[in-house]
């Protein structure tokens, strides 16, 4: 025999039996998916591989979907979904999630959840059983939610949000931190309007029903079921502290312009003292002119010496009679 021969008769049998072994590794997956009634070809089963599908995981979540009596849904979709990056066997979980609790979900809107970044069986079991949100974040350092009611008194309110999942909305809508904002400002404005904070005290239940009207969960991913207040607290008198604070400002203000006139009249004693000392200077000044001039008079004959001898004792005259005067007083 030639050696040529025994040669190609043992390649063929190496690669017959490496065909052997690959087929019987995808035909026990086909036949696992056949014995399950999940149309998957085997010929399909083994394309996967080179559309790098791990074959594993579209046949197994595909035999979920038939075993839970979910049709409508080919391997195509699966393999898609699994190409686009998404978590096929968390899908998977979520259809059939709703499928059983009766709430409809559509395959293309469970994968846009999913590629969406959005948990889609937490979702749905959401949707089937609500969950409770705390209002305030207790995470976020706050522990009440804080408000004042219109006698000046300050309330303190914890409140528990119970909300479920809307899946038509949950693309595109808000998260819980819209809803715990919302059911805040809806709680502040609430004890805001009310008269006194007695009311809100004997009637706590108030402020869940006027939260509640307002439709907080629109354009968010949840549907609000109740709002429940957990716990309200007396705070302090902000009404009266603003008072106080504000009677400090007067006074400080009034201080101020006390300040203000106290140095204007300073200024003003200041400006009279310097006009007196301006108005003495003058008459120094004038008194100075007098002899000059009487000495002017002298030399031009106007005034003679009995002329100012007269003067004299006219002024001695008067000076005594001030003098007498002023002793009687």
């Amino acid at each position: 025999m030639n050696p040529l021969f025994w040669i190609l008769i043992g390649i063929g049998a190496l690669v017959l039996f490496v065909v052997v072994v690959v087929l019987f590794n995808y035909f026990a997956l086909w036949f696992q998916a056949f014995l399950s009634n999940a149309k998957v070809g085997l010929m399909s089963i083994i394309a996967m591989r080179f559309r790098k599908v791990n074959s594993t995981v579209i046949v197994i979540n595909m035999i979920r979907l038939v075993k839970a009596g979910i049709t409508g849904i080919r391997t195509d979709d699966l393999e898609s979904h699994y190409l686009a990056g998404g978590n096929v066997g968390n899908v998977v979980s979520a259809i059939i999630a709703a499928s059983n609790a009766r709430i409809e979900l559509d395959w293309g809107v469970a994968t846009a959840i999913d590629l969406a970044g959005r948990d889609i069986l937490d979702a749905v079991n959401t949707s089937v059983n609500p969950k409770v949100i705390d209002c305030p974040d207790p995470s976020l350092g706050r522990g009440t939610i804080d408000a004042v009611a219109k006698d000046g008194i300050q309330l303190r309110a914890r409140a528990r949000v119970t909300v479920r999942t809307n899946l038509a909305r949950l693309v595109g809508g808000a998260t819980e931190e819209t809803i715990v904002a919302r059911v805040g400002e809806g709680i502040v404005s609430s004890i805001g309007s009310a008269d006194t904070h007695k009311r809100v005290l004997e009637n706590p239940d108030g402020i869940s029903k006027a939260v509640l009207a307002r439709g907080l969960d629109s354009g968010t991913a949840y549907e609000i079921l109740s709002i429940d207040i957990a716990d309200v607290d007396v705070g302090v008198n902000i009404g009266a502290k603003l008072q106080e604070d504000q009677a400090q400002a007067d006074m400080k203000v009034a201080q101020a312009k006390a300040e203000q006139q106290r140095a204007h009249a300073v200024a003003k004693e200041q400006e009279y003292k310097a006009e007196a000392q301006k108005n003495r200077a003058l008459v120094v000044l004038a008194e100075a002119e007098v002899p000059k001039a009487m000495a002017e008079a002298f030399r031009s004959g106007n005034m003679g010496i009995m002329d100012y001898y007269r003067m004299k004792n006219i002024q001695s005259d008067t000076g005594m009679r001030d003098s007498i005067a002023k002793d009687k007083d």
